[in-house]
């Protein structure tokens, strides 16, 4: 199992523990590769270039979906070059400062952007992440010039908010534990409805600005899998998404299922690909 992010974030997290109940399942080991960088893209390149036997996937993250149209030579064709296997679930994404930071607010930590322009650097898990093209959504919205700093996951993200090296860090819910002990502050989700842990944090709506962003995502093998090793791997993963050690997973990153089978799958990768489209030409994102 190909994961395009860092050892010990969030996904890397669930990604273990849904392969370790899909093990369970198949009758044999899952063994779970870290393929980090590229705003997670290196993994689905790497996994485009596989035998379509059914023995590799990977997890296929939104940037898949973002990358071919914002590069001036695209590594893969998210339409073409993927057999959709199962969709999985999505984040919760916030923006989180450290616990002696002076904001208090989402407000307050987006006017002094405003007010010192280039003084802010945020730190995100890659150039074209949907937290990466979020903040910049916000930036735009705004008036605020800020810098990005892109990082291979979350455990050089917090390190670099911890260390002072960046101001505020967007990302999946790896901070929940930081967050909660009280070393780190979080100012904001982006899910629709507040959090479940996090009752009191207003979402970006609440804040005033008019995103919800989850980035759904699930599996895919090579172009070409059999339709049968297709379905046996299918299964096999959907007992696992429900399985309450994953469930448990989901709910300590309060995610939260969202099943799609093949075909349905296949269709939501159409629209992802054309809606994502969309956006980088109206935002005109390039790497």
């Amino acid at each position: 199992m190909i994961v395009p992010w860092g050892a010990g974030g969030t996904t890397d997290i669930q990604m273990r523990v849904l392969c370790e109940q899909a093990s369970r399942r198949l009758g044999q080991p899952i063994v779970v590769e870290n393929k980090a960088g590229a705003g997670g893209v290196l993994g689905p390149q790497a996994l485009a270039a596989e035998r379509p036997d059914g023995y590799v996937l990977g997890q296929m993250p939104i940037s898949v979906f973002r990358h071919p149209q914002m590069a001036q030579r695209a590594l893969f064709n998210p339409l073409e070059d993927y057999s959709w296997v199962i969709h999985l679930t999505g984040y919760l994404f916030g923006i989180v400062v450290a616990a002696d930071a002076p904001w208090k607010t989402l407000e307050e930590f987006l006017s002094y952007a405003k007010a010192n322009p280039g003084k802010v650097n945020y730190g995100t898990p890659g150039v074209g992440t949907s937290l990466h093209i979020t903040m910049e959504q916000i930036a735009g919205q705004r008036g605020i010039e800020w810098t990005h700093v892109p990082f291979r996951g979350w455990a050089e993200n917090s390190q670099a908010l911890l260390g002072g090296q960046i101001q505020a860090s967007a990302d999946s819910s790896g901070w929940s534990e930081l967050v909660l002990s009280g070393r780190m502050r979080l100012l904001t989700t982006w899910t629709a409805e507040r959090a479940k842990r996090f009752p009191n944090v207003p979402t970006l709506r609440e804040s005033g600005i008019d995103i919800v962003s989850a980035s759904p995502y699930g599996l895919a093998g090579p172009k070409g899998m059999p339709a049968e090793r297709l379905r046996i791997l299918h299964d096999a993963f959907k007992e696992a998404l429900y399985d309450p050690a994953h469930i448990a997973i989901l709910d300590r990153f309060d995610m939260a299922p969202f099943y799609l089978n093949p075909a349905d799958y296949a269709a939501f990768a159409r629209r992802q690909y054309e809606e994502e489209g969309v956006m980088i030409r109206r935002l005109g994102l390039r790497l």
